[in-house]
């Protein structure tokens, strides 16, 4: 009995250290918001699967004349966690969101896989971020590759990246009308913009 007792206790003890352990590790700038570099590069989030998980594209374009050819790619949504717990309070988005949307390659042959597409090879992850005392047009875009580190932003000024969201986003920057759950905050809350249709074909 006291050498089951004993064995239990360093059990315990061991546990406990695990999980003091596993407390102690940083979320990676989970919920911390945009990081930078003393030179104003973005520096590449870590840690964002920590957040929110938001919705999943596959083979999207918004280009009528680009799309269907070649290797369609998936794309996966993620947002900062206290963002995230805002916008389903307000239905908007407060400064300092992040969004990191991630592209893999799809594939259709390997192992037992019989019929449809999974993701496969990671090609590089498209940030956006709101931070309106960096941008005075509140919203900016980044782009990283496989292993870039930083990145500065693409032209943070209205070039076609933000004026595609700035025209065609449901809510703010953000396309909405392609996330079913914050689509339907988006209603309750009235936060939709009047100039964007969600009219399905």
């Amino acid at each position: 009995m006291k050498r089951f007792l004993a064995v239990l206790a360093i059990a315990l003890l061991a546990g406990g250290l695990l999980l003091r352990a596993s407390r102690s590790q940083p979320l990676e700038n989970t919920n911390s918001g945009p990081q930078y570099t003393s030179d104003g590069k973005l520096v590449r989030p870590q840690g964002y699967r920590r957040g929110v998980y938001v919705s999943s594209g596959f083979g999207m374009s918004y280009n009528p004349d680009v799309g269907g050819n070649g290797q369609p790619a998936f794309t996966n949504v993620f947002v900062t966690p206290s963002s995230y717990d805002y916008f389903l309070a307000n239905g908007k988005w407060p400064d300092k969101t992040v969004f990191v949307l991630e592209e893999y390659r799809s594939t259709s042959h390997g192992s037992i896989n019989q019929h449809g597409s999974y993701q496969e090879a990671f090609l590089g992850l498209d940030v956006e971020v709101k931070d309106e005392s960096r941008f005075p047009e509140k919203w900016a875009y980044f782009g990283f590759d496989t292993t870039q580190p930083s990145s500065s932003a693409i032209k943070p000024a209205k070039n076609g990246c933000w004026n595609c969201h700035d025209q065609s986003a449901a809510v703010e920057h953000s396309f909405a009308q392609f996330y079913p759950e914050l689509l339907k905050v988006a209603k309750e809350k009235g936060t939709i913009k009047p100039t964007v249709h969600l009219e399905t074909k």
